[in-house]
């Protein structure tokens, strides 16, 4: 286990952004995909992009539908300069369709949908890269579809183990009586102040002092998303009990690495480090100081975590 040092930062503060705000553009890209593609399931479009080429194949897992694939901008022009890079929009976002059926977003959904898409890309395995509940479908392919996984990158992960996270128990359907922290996370609120809830759900995932660019890059794809269509995520019910998804773990054989941040607000820094000891052989790196997000407040550092494991990948027969 390895802990990365963060700089010396200083606070700044997030500018507020109602659900009246108006759309935020894309911002250029640092580098634009060679392929745009959808893939459909169950008569839902999935969007995916294509970029770069060459072994191992990396493919980015979305997490939650609070933001879509421009959340690895930071990782896609530097891995597709060696790699081919597929990235893609979870239903719910981004190019993709905003369902709102409950059922569409649990996990082994999310993982057929995965592996629709390494499918019409034309990937028969690839090294896997996520982040918070990218971890569920993950899994499910290192444990079930093992063929499939060349490699495993879980960052922040949430997963069963460890504490539980710090948004609490606060009802996500009923009235509540305060309108404060992890309480935004409710669904009267959301239809009240959207915004607000963006604003305070990336405050948290971005801890790290100066990550003003970041909380409004997230806001920004929160917004391009709809309240209904995210209320359907969070109504998912849960179909991977604990000794399912313990027992999931311990089947998986792919060579893992698990970058946690120690200052995670989101999840919990347990999770992450009960998930590398459930996965034999998992490699553990803790980034002192990061949050929910690293790889996009900490790119650098990430990325080259990411490459030195796939460079090992390459070196092993």
């Amino acid at each position: 286990m390895t802990v990365h040092a963060p700089p010396d930062r200083t606070a700044q503060a997030t500018p507020a952004l109602t659900a009246d705000s108006p759309g935020i553009r894309e911002q250029s890209r640092a580098r634009y995909p060679d392929i745009e593609g959808v893939v459909e399931r169950d008569g839902g479009r999935i969007a995916y992009e294509v970029y770069g080429a060459g072994d191992p194949p990396m493919v980015f897992v979305p997490p939650w539908q609070v933001v879509h694939s421009r959340t690895w901008k930071a990782q896609i022009p530097e891995f597709a300069r060696r790699h081919r890079v597929i990235a893609w929009d979870n239903r719910g976002n981004g190019r993709s369709d905003r369902p709102r059926d409950p059922m569409v977003h649990v996990t082994r959904e999310r993982a057929a949908n995965l592996i629709a898409v390494m499918d019409a890309a034309g990937v028969a395995a690839a090294v896997l890269v996520g982040v918070s509940s990218s971890s569920g479908p993950m899994t499910v392919l290192g444990a079930e579809h093992p063929e499939r996984v060349l490699g495993l990158v879980f960052i922040c992960p949430a997963s069963p183990f460890g504490e539980p996270s710090y948004k609490g128990s606060a009802s996500f359907e009923e009235h509540l009586q305060e309108d404060n922290g992890w309480n935004t996370e409710n669904i009267h609120f959301w239809r009240r102040n959207f915004g607000a809830y963006l604003e305070h759900f990336f405050g948290e995932a971005y801890p790290e002092p100066h990550s003003t660019k970041q909380v409004d890059d997230g806001i920004g794809w929160g917004m391009e998303t709809d309240v209904e269509t995210l209320a359907a995520t969070v109504r998912t019910p849960r179909t991977l009990d604990d000794p399912t998804f313990t027992a999931m773990c311990a089947a998986i054989r792919a060579p893992t690495l698990v970058i946690q941040g120690t200052f995670e607000r989101v999840a919990h820094v347990s999770q992450g480090i009960g998930l590398a000891a459930a996965i034999p052989g998992a490699r553990l790196e803790l980034i002192d100081g990061g949050g929910h997000l690293v790889h996009a407040r900490d790119p650098v550092r990430v990325n080259l975590l990411i490459r030195d494991f796939v460079r090992r990948l390459e070196a092993t027969p």
